[in-house]
């Protein structure tokens, strides 16, 4: 049976884990901190946490696995890269697993996190921050940030102290794991008094349609960081095709499509 590694940052990663899993294949996973090995399924083994590209290529090389597969979220195109070049350093086979996109009329669009404080900057009221943790510094610099921004982090302690080593006081963190509703990101909007939406594109897994429709339904604006590459892969349904095409895989068919449902609908983990 192949054998297969998954770099798994999203909630269809470790769907994919489960899948491979049931179907008898030898999975293994990286993930980049111990909130992500915390939501692998038990027994799956994990090999490493943050590699650069040499870490990676010395662990393929070792390894010798059958085939790598990509299911880093949209926004760790770092990450991504240094997969794509160890993948080709080893003459691994690569496979990247793509959120779909999805468009959102009449929010304001911007190019990255520095944009989007940008607009903050230029605009008054508070302001409900879906971004994750990565990019709090660049949030950090805008005017008056401790009363007017309110971060949604993972409830980690890595998230919580970034969020207080930058300045923001305790009653603006919000520390909670998602999914989130419409309705409750409505509520939290409402709860803040805010105006304004920041996230990401994170598509429908994500939760991203769920956040615009609740801006909407508040009137609140919404400000949207676009994806940073445009990349080449193949969608959940598509990344089960190539591996029962491939490698032989046969999925177990209720769990298939139990899988496929879940991550159709919006999922989990981080933002």
């Amino acid at each position: 049976m192949s054998e297969f590694l998954v770099f798994a940052g999203t909630t269809e990663g470790r769907k994919l884990i489960e899948l491979l899993e049931s179907a008898g294949a030898g999975v293994s996973a990286c993930v980049a901190t111990e909130y992500g090995r915390e939501l692998l399924p038990e027994g799956v083994r994990v090999l490493a946490s943050r590699m650069d590209t040499a870490e990676m290529t010395t662990l393929l090389a070792t390894l010798r696995m059958d085939c790598v597969i990509d299911a880093t979220h949209p926004y760790a195109d770092q990450v991504s890269k240094n997969i794509e070049a160890a993948c080709a350093a080893t003459g691994t086979r690569r496979i990247r697993l793509l959120r779909p996109s999805e468009e959102a009329a009449g929010c304001v669009q911007v190019r990255d996190a520095g944009q989007a404080a940008g607009v903050l900057c230029a605009t008054k009221g508070k302001v409900l921050l879906t971004t994750g943790s990565k990019d709090l510094e660049i949030f950090s610099q805008v005017p008056d940030f401790q009363n007017r921004i309110f971060p949604r982090v993972l409830p980690t302690l890595e998230s919580v102290e970034r969020c207080l080593s930058l300045g923001w006081p305790v009653r603006n963190i919000i520390a909670m794991q998602g999914p989130f509703t419409r309705e409750m990101n409505a509520a939290m909007l409402r709860q803040i008094g805010a105006s304004i939406l920041v996230t990401k594109e994170s598509g429908e897994p994500g939760g991203f349609l769920d956040k615009i429709r609740a801006a909407r339904d508040i009137g609140a604006t919404a400000v949207v960081i676009g994806r940073p590459v445009r990349e080449d892969g193949a969608d959940f349904e598509g990344t089960l095709a190539l591996l029962q095409r491939e490698f032989g895989i046969v999925f177990p068919a209720e769990k298939m499509q139990e899988e496929m449902r879940e991550c159709m609908a919006w999922g989990g983990g981080t933002e």
